[in-house]
């Protein structure tokens, strides 16, 4: 059976690249928080892990995130490291695990995933495939097809991600 009306998306995914000792990043939860209550379930937030060389215990905090994914608290992770940006920055891994420790996760698993590295394969994929589109900081965007650099501003950011969603699940073309 063929159906002739307009051709209309359930979910559109907002591609977060991310990197949980920067400021910026943290500076950009306000607009992921707002987007997120905005389209509920219609939005598909996805990190994704940019590690910059320039902070010291970014690369552990990616694999943390994973680990928190993996142990169902992924964003609420995220969004508890982002807020403690500068405790990361001088407590480090042990930090990370005591986070996780406040969110119920299990933490000696925690420890374990920083030492094992069992998710750094999942770190380096998504670094890697950041920088074959052109991601350069963080944070970065990416919906329908566009980049959106979220490092040198934020300003109107939210309203342009809003305004390729509401096209995208329109049925239109971004």
């Amino acid at each position: 059976m063929s159906d002739s009306s307009p051709v209309r998306t359930d979910t559109v995914v907002l591609d977060v690249w991310c990197e949980l000792q920067c400021p910026d990043c943290r500076g950009a939860l306000d607009d992921v928080r707002a987007l997120r209550a905005r389209y509920g379930d219609r939005l598909e937030l996805r990190l994704r892990h940019f590690p910059l060389e320039k902070h010291r215990h970014a690369f552990a905090a990616a694999q943390a995130a994973e680990e928190a994914l993996e142990q169902g608290k992924g964003w609420p992770y995220v969004e508890a490291v982002l807020e403690r940006v500068e405790e990361l920055d001088r407590g480090g891994e042990s930090f990370l695990v005591e986070v996780a420790r406040e969110l119920g996760l299990d933490a000696e698993e925690f420890d374990t995933a920083l030492i094992d590295g069992r998710h750094i394969l999942a770190v380096d994929a998504d670094q890697a495939e950041g920088k074959a589109i052109g991601v350069t900081g963080t944070p970065t965007y990416v919906i329908g097809g566009e980049r959106l650099d979220g490092g040198k501003s934020q300003e109107g950011l939210r309203e342009r991600v809003a305004d390729i969603a509401d096209r995208l699940l329109a049925g239109g073309t971004a």
